[in-house]
């Protein structure tokens, strides 16, 4: 039998044993999590109560009549039950769905029914249920009585194929669609390790951002634990000022954020008061990093930043690092073991010379490519071209292979990191008595700084009030999906055939 192929996980694999198992084995008394709550408040869980725990939630699990493969929702606020309930799902070989708190009731309400959602954990302040009456539900309460329970005896023998989590993204149409991983996504994300986190098991992984996301839940928890790392996360008052204070407090060698962070740091902080000397750099993902912002954080605290470039269905694939050299303006190269193309928007699949613009892709043997989009076959064969994965994206390479990022192939925009279906936003607006049309789009406020905006034209006789439709938005989106402007307008610009020119919104507004 040939040797396995080093880029490709063991054929039997699963998730969390591979981030908990030798870790409460080799190092169990060393801290895996710390939750710093208000006023400095601090919780830690070593890997030997993390893998009792996780092997706790899942024998419950199991002992409520889930089956394999069966979707486990998670609706918690950034709490340590959240990862514990996450890995817990893998670990019995279930399907862990993370949602985020910011979403409404009728928006969990769709993912429970889209993804037929067999049990759902809700943390305090969850207790609404509306939409979830076919399928278990769970609560803290519940989840403390499985922890202190009768442990699995081992984590589920699953295949590296087998699905293990199920992310729902904004996609073109008006409502999220669910990206299914398997156990090997895990596997995938070690050419990250070393190319553009740096981490080792002597790390300390600040994140900045709340464990319902992917960003979180994979650089912020699974990467470290993967290497045997401890994690840092938050959980007090929203402060802006308060990265640096905790970089010093919990001796952070890494951190995680996306690069408004960066910059409100920058703004709000006096980084002479804090000792940063333990930290190495910080990682930025979820949004473009300007050079102007790069220039600044390099300047300030003398600590490279690097920049990676991912989506949800592959996660980061293209990075600066240790090893890739920072080049401003670019988020970086292709991480070794990886193979990434530029090929033509239309016509076969075969990648583009060096220099030529096109869509970013991604080989399919990558181990940490998703399995597919939920129940969503026209829209993952639309991604899928031949050998390659392309999501939309639209770059070019240049001789030394940075990649180089020209927009969205489609009309999706980035809101904090998070993709949203400008169709999502636009199908809610129009359900507003006062409006008669609506465009969704990024708006430019700053050079470095993009906002939703929506351009509505409204019905006769009613008057503009911008905050009420902002308020109407605020009721039935999540947060971040939520236009923060509003623009009026007499008529939307259209192409001949009549399809709204989202491009074009902000040009008719003048």
């Amino acid at each position: 039998m040939p040797p396995l192929d080093d880029r490709q996980p063991p054929p039997r694999f699963n998730a969390a044993r591979y981030c908990l198992a030798e870790n409460a084995r080799l190092r169990g008394d060393k801290t895996a999590l710390i939750m710093v709550g208000e006023g400095s408040t601090v919780s830690r869980l070593t890997y030997a109560e993390a893998d009792r725990a996780v092997r706790g939630i899942a024998a419950g699990l199991l002992g409520l009549g889930l089956k394999a493969g069966d979707r486990v929702m998670i609706r918690m606020g950034n709490e340590a039950d959240y990862v514990l309930v996450y890995f817990g799902a893998l670990a019995a070989g279930l399907v862990a769905l993370p949602s985020s708190p910011q979403l409404t009731v009728d928006e969990a309400a769709f993912l429970i029914e889209n993804a037929g959602v067999a049990a759902m954990v809700t943390g305090e302040g969850f207790s609404d249920s509306s939409g979830a009456a076919d399928c278990i539900q769970l609560n803290s309460e519940t989840i403390a009585g499985m922890k202190a329970g009768e442990p699995l005896a081992d984590y589920a023998d699953t295949a590296a194929d087998d699905p293990a989590t199920l992310v729902y993204t904004s996609g073109t149409t008006s409502r999220p669609k669910g990206v299914l991983h398997a156990h090997r996504a895990i596997w995938g994300r070690r050419p990250m390790h070393a190319h553009w986190l740096g981490l080792t098991e002597s790390d300390v992984m600040l994140h900045a951002g709340t464990m319902n996301w992917t960003y979180t839940l994979g650089v912020g928890i699974t990467d470290p634990w993967a290497c045997g790392a401890t994690t840092v996360l938050y959980n007090g008052p929203r402060d802006r000022a308060i990265w640096p204070r905790l970089i010093a407090e919990q001796g952070a060698t890494v951190f995680a954020a996306v690069p408004s962070v960066y910059r409100q740091i920058l703004k709000y902080a006096d980084l002479s008061e804090h000792d940063l000397s333990r930290l190495r750099h910080g990682v930025t993902a979820g949004e473009a990093l300007s050079p102007d912002l790069l220039e600044a954080w390099t300047k300030a605290t003398g600590k490279p930043l690097y920049e990676a470039l991912g989506m949800s269905e592959i996660s980061t694939y293209v990075s600066s690092g240790p090893t890739i050299p920072v080049r401003p303006g670019s988020p970086g190269r292709q991480q070794p073991g990886r193979r990434v193309a530029i090929l033509p928007v239309e016509g076969p699949p075969e990648p583009l010379p060096t220099g030529e613009s096109g869509l970013l892709a991604i080989h399919r043997t990558d181990p940490g490519l998703m399995l597919g989009y939920w129940q969503r076959p026209e829209e993952e064969a639309a991604v899928m071209h031949g050998a390659w994965f392309a999501g939309g994206d639209l770059a070019s390479l240049d001789a030394d292979g940075y990649v180089w990022f020209h927009g969205r192939n489609d009309d999706l925009m980035n809101a904090m990191g998070y993709r949203v279906s400008p169709v999502e936003v636009e199908g809610v607006l129009a359900g507003h008595p006062d409006v008669a049309e609506v465009g969704v789009t990024e708006l430019a406020v700053r050079a470095d700084l993009r906002v939703i905006a929506a351009f509505v034209v409204l019905r006769s006789g009613a008057d503009p009030d911008e905050e009420a439709l902002i308020a109407w938005c605020g009721e039935r989106l999540a947060a971040y999906k939520a236009p923060r402007t509003i623009r009026f307008l007499d008529a939307l610009p259209r192409t001949a055939n009549g399809k709204v020119q989202r491009k074009r919104l902000a040009e008719a507004a003048g």
